[in-house]
């Protein structure tokens, strides 16, 4: 698969503050791709520059292998944290207008911003004005400005913030049905089961540097422990727990983490000689809050 993005040495400093630090990664074409840390590592600095909001310091920034510094305008969505709706304006005048900076033709414009609100099923907020509408819906129409275009490149930070389960499922079915037609997700969040469930690809930032990347399952695996589950038909016997040396209060489960010389083929031998009935085997990986947690914090105590 195609880089769609690529960033190169990225720099921006503020004041003697270094809000990226020699930031260097791709995001392919057609994914979703994460990009986190906690408040304050440089993320938005990096969108940004990725948008031409700012400019780096140094490095360079490539869509499709060009450069933004030079593309008058780059193929790019963008849904800030902060919304950026104009609040006095109606809901389709200006949608539209917002797609004719585009470069869409009025009628274009038009029939574009239709098909969205149709998709939605929000024609009837044509003639709203942005204040009249609660938070979700604003969401809903900063999402439509988003992606109206058909930018190649989508970057959404938080774009769950203030909608139900409904409204959340819905923006989440149009993303990956974006990334299936091709368009590149760069995508914002810090509530890391979002990032588990969508994202194929995430780098993690801190204090304006990249403190881990890769696939997401590669990640997972990196950081496992070898703990496993195993569950059984049966209550297990105190006494199995104190010959396996663990502490359990689940009383159809154990949940151990192998030492460096054991082998987890020993352990259901051991419980097969011991006439319990295995159920089912699945091994813990840790979760992303709490590799996100684990990482942040080792980089803060070195």
């Amino acid at each position: 698969m195609n880089d769609l993005l690529q960033l190169t040495q990225i720099n921006k400093e503020y004041s003697s503050v270094k809000a990226v630090d020699n930031v260097s990664f791709s995001v392919a074409g057609g994914s979703i791709f994460g990009l986190l840390g906690p408040n304050g590592a440089g993320k938005t600095s990096l969108i940004r520059i990725i948008t031409g909001i700012t400019h780096a310091d140094s490095g360079q920034v490539l869509l499709n292998g060009l450069d933004t510094s030079v593309l008058k305008n780059p193929s790019i969505g963008y849904m800030p944290e902060e919304r950026g709706l104009y609040k006095k304006m109606k809901v389709g005048e200006q949608l539209v207008y917002l797609c004719r900076l585009k470069g869409f033709t009025k009628k274009d414009a038009e029939a574009a911003v239709v098909y969205w609100m149709r998709k939605f099923e929000i024609e009837s907020w044509w003639n709203k004005k942005i204040e009249e509408l609660s938070k979700g819906m604003s969401q809903k129409i900063q999402f439509i400005a988003t992606v109206v275009h058909k930018p190649s490149l989508i970057i959404l930070d938080e774009p769950f913030s203030g909608l139900d389960p409904i409204n959340s499922n819905l923006i989440k079915d149009e993303i990956i049905r974006l990334k299936n037609e091709g368009s590149s997700i760069l995508f914002s969040t810090h509530r890391m089961e979002q990032v588990e469930e969508m994202c194929e690809e995430i780098v993690l930032m801190n204090k304006g540097k990249v403190v881990l990347n890769g696939h997401v399952n590669d990640i997972r695996n990196r950081f496992k422990e070898n703990i496993y589950e195993i569950m059984t038909y049966e209550e297990i016997p105190e006494s199995i727990y104190t010959s396996l040396k663990i502490n359990n209060n689940k009383a159809k489960s154990i949940i151990i983490q192998l030492a460096e010389n054991q082998k987890l083929n020993d352990i259901l031998k051991y419980l097969i000689d011991q006439n319990i009935q295995i159920k089912s085997l699945r091994e813990l990986l840790p979760t992303f809050n709490d590799i996100f947690i684990r990482t942040v914090n080792e980089v803060n105590y070195e």
